[in-house]
């Protein structure tokens, strides 16, 4: 098993990815829209956190009609934020893509959909993304070609936290010995911590694979001692109400999975974010992952196949947590009213060499 050419999402073939970010004064949040390939794509979806904000997660079940969908969008805005679905559902409409209802254009587009929390974050509670956030979003997707995802605080991860660090967008890949390939993108704003406050390393940094952390190293026991200090200054980690969190994404793969077999990859995937986040799941985590299958690779796994091609999915989901992290940059917004949180690299220099 090797990474991907990018090690992002898009190394699978034919998705694209976009972003819409909003960090002007007053904003800290934005939206991601992922696009299978021309057609769609078969997709399943599984929901650990106790305060999901979800839309069209329903029809994913494999006991329902829709087999395929066009696009899935990851916002920022809690529940406010799902309003800009409907800019993407709009800009698949006005391209003719969807579910067919009878002549052409006459389409239903297939756009699920989650949300993290970041209200308030930029400094005004009351903006959050919106209809043009999701145009913006899905034009820069349908353009973006096989571009790799850009990661850290741009679209839905903008306003991103994770445990006392900045959190945002992470991306990884992998390729399976038999060709296959699976991916992963996450936002992680989660309650919990990617960093073990004994060492500052991170949780997930086990799974690295090929080296793809460039020689990052166990900072050295004054920064972590600084950083406890630090974590011990910050509020109650769970002060506050339910829902002020959540990690959401998509594992996606080439091979060729039915409804059933993708909601149970989606299932496994979520096994990557115990393993990359402590806690996890938590009352105060809506955390909701998607699978996307191609079926580039037409040919049909085997069960142990089947097993493996799953177990990449948890293992992406890892290591796309992982370069979330390391991707963000410090963020300070007190001075607009909004909130401060510091980067893994401003917090652990040491750990670059």
């Amino acid at each position: 098993m090797r990474t991907g050419p990018t090690n992002t999402l898009v190394d699978v073939a034919g998705f694209r990815v976009g972003h819409a970010t909003r960090d002007e004064t007053g904003w800290l949040t934005g939206t991601t829209v992922v696009l299978p390939p021309d057609g769609g794509c078969v997709a399943g979806v599984d929901v650990r956190g106790a305060a999901p904000g979800t839309r069209e997660t329903d029809l994913l079940d494999p006991r329902n009609l829709v087999d395929r969908v066009d696009a899935v969008v990851l916002s920022g805005g809690s529940a406010l934020g799902l309003a800009s679905v409907d800019g993407v559902v709009q800009g698949l409409l006005e391209d003719g893509i969807g579910w067919p209802m009878g002549s052409p254009g006459q389409v239903v587009p297939i756009v699920p959909a989650a949300v993290v929390f970041d209200l308030g974050r930029g400094g005004e509670w009351r903006h959050h993304p919106g209809f043009r956030d999701g145009q913006a979003a899905y034009a820069d997707a349908r353009d973006s070609g096989a571009r790799p995802v850009p990661m850290g605080a741009v679209g839905g991860g903008t306003g991103a936290k994770v445990g006392g660090f900045k959190g945002g967008v992470g991306s990884a890949s992998c390729v399976l010995d038999d060709g296959v390939t699976v991916a992963a993108l996450c936002v992680v704003n989660a309650i919990g911590s990617a960093v073990d406050e004994t060492t500052g390393e991170l949780w997930g940094a086990r799974h690295e694979l090929d080296d793809e952390l460039a020689g990052l190293m166990p900072p050295s026991a004054q920064e972590v001692a600084a950083a406890r200090t630090v974590a011990a200054g910050l509020p109650e980690r769970f002060a506050g109400m339910p829902g002020m969190a959540t990690t959401i994404g998509v594992v996606a793969t080439d091979a060729r999975l039915s409804k059933a077999q993708c909601h149970k990859m989606a299932g496994v995937a979520h096994d990557g974010l115990a393993r990359a986040l402590k806690p996890v799941h938590t009352y105060f985590d809506g955390d909701t992952l998607f699978a996307l299958a191609s079926g580039g690779h037409e040919r049909e796994l085997s069960l142990p196949e089947l097993a493996l091609v799953q177990e990449a999915g948890a293992d992406c989901v890892t290591r796309a947590v992982m370069h979330a992290v390391l991707a963000a940059d410090s963020v300070d917004r007190r001075a607009d009213g909004g909130a401060a949180w510091r980067s893994y690299r401003a917090a652990f220099p040491s750990a670059y060499g």
